[in-house]
């Protein structure tokens, strides 16, 4: 029986690197030889066992780019040799009333990867065939892995916004959700502002397809924004309660704040915020595989590509600390040999 080698984080919590049976996929599975894996910020659920009913060891990581090398009795749509991703998580039916109306997250047949099952930080990987996206051929692994979380969440979050093309959405953060979102803004048709703390960020964000820089140490910021009339969306991307909290009032009539970027702090808001302008806020979290491979499609004919930096497989656990310690500009992707 061949093997594989991964990262696993075992029964203490600690990073463990293993090798392990190579296993064949049962009923409705293929899989996966995995060509890159992103490191999200979501992992931290299996590091930190922060995940309810969470059950150790496992392998974490849910952007996951390869090949498929087998697949399971009952599969006829995918076969051996396609390029496929697997992003969070794979729903199993349309049927129920969360998967009709969207609300994917509350689905309780949905199985997480990474979480529920080992995922992206080893050479190989079974997946459920309800969490396969095909990769447009134009695009690379290690382009595609982030795409599969970072990319479908500031997708999904645009295109269900109450944006329409030539309004004005502004982003916050020009991190690793933040300089995708701004590159889909662009696309999408929006007149895009990218808002960021320093002066130094101008030429990047113009570079992802910013048509307006608003650096947060400008006392002039806010002023900036309500001459064009606000904003209609405001995508909140960087984790800091206090920084999305301070966006409100730059929201236009009817101006809708969504947050992406889970902050450890709390939102505050008060009902005149709201009220004034008929404003509202919301969260949006990933997307399914259908959403997934709509986003790539999106990137494949756009041009839009993540800015990553790779690390081998023997380096994963650095790429996690890069990760965790905002080290890395913008996405961490582990890469096999």
């Amino acid at each position: 029986m061949h093997k594989m080698k991964g990262l696993q984080v075992n029964s203490s919590g600690n990073w463990e690197k293993v090798e392990k049976e190579l296993l064949q996929p049962a009923e409705h599975q293929v899989r996966i030889k995995v060509a890159a894996c992103g490191v999200c910020h979501s992992d931290v659920f299996v590091k930190e066992k922060l995940w309810p009913n969470l059950h150790l060891p496992r392998i974490p990581g849910h952007e996951v780019a390869g090949i498929i090398d087998e697949v399971g009795a009952k599969v006829t749509k995918w076969q051996k040799g396609q390029h496929v991703g697997v992003g969070w998580a794979g729903w199993h039916c349309n049927e129920c009333n969360a998967c009709q109306h969207g609300d994917y997250i509350l689905c309780e047949r949905q199985t997480i990867t990474g979480i529920d099952y080992d995922g992206g930080y080893a050479q190989y990987m079974i997946a459920p065939i309800e969490a396969l996206a095909a990769i447009p051929d134009v695009l690379s692994f290690a382009e595609a892995a982030p795409l599969m979380c970072a990319g479908v969440t500031t997708f999904n979050a645009l295109r269900h916004s109450k944006a329409r093309a030539g309004d004005l959405v502004a982003i916050q953060g020009i991190g690793g959700l933040g300089h995708l979102a701004i590159q889909f803004a662009n696309k999408m048709g929006f007149k895009t502002a990218a808002i960021s703390k320093g002066a130094d960020k101008k030429d990047l964000a113009t570079k992802l397809g910013a048509d307006i820089y608003l650096n947060t140490e400008d006392k002039e910021m806010n002023a900036q924004l309500q001459k064009l009339g606000g904003a209609k969306v405001i995508l909140a991307t960087a984790p800091s309660g206090k920084a999305i909290s301070s966006l409100l009032n730059n929201l236009g009539t009817k101006g809708e704040l969504i947050i992406i970027g889970a902050a450890p702090d709390p939102v505050e808001v008060n009902a005149i915020q709201l009220l004034s302008g008929n404003r509202s806020i919301q969260g949006w979290a990933s997307g399914s595989a259908i959403d997934i491979e709509e986003t790539l499609k999106f990137c494949a004919l756009t041009g839009i590509r993540p800015m990553i930096q790779e690390f081998q497989l023997e380096n994963a656990e650095q790429a996690y600390d890069a990760m965790m310690s905002n080290k890395v500009r913008f996405r961490s992707v582990i890469v096999m040999e």
